[in-house]
């Protein structure tokens, strides 16, 4: 993967799904932001995807 198409990705998924996301407003409300931040890292599934993404990401700007 090349760095372009995995940010390109990376802002379809955001986009799509983690915008406007009722889970996410929720816990804002009830825990805060960093408590909302701390589920969609280590909960949702479309965070799993974004830190594979962050990861390869990663992987590109290393070499």
């Amino acid at each position: 993967m090349d760095k372009v198409t995995v940010i390109k990705e990376i802002d379809e998924i955001v986009e799509n799904y983690c915008e406007g996301c009722f889970v996410k407003n929720q816990l804002r409300k009830d825990r805060g932001k960093s408590g909302a931040h701390r589920f969609c890292i280590e909960s949702c599934t479309i965070g799993e995807q974004l830190h594979f993404l962050g990861e390869e990401l990663l992987k590109v700007y290393t070499k």
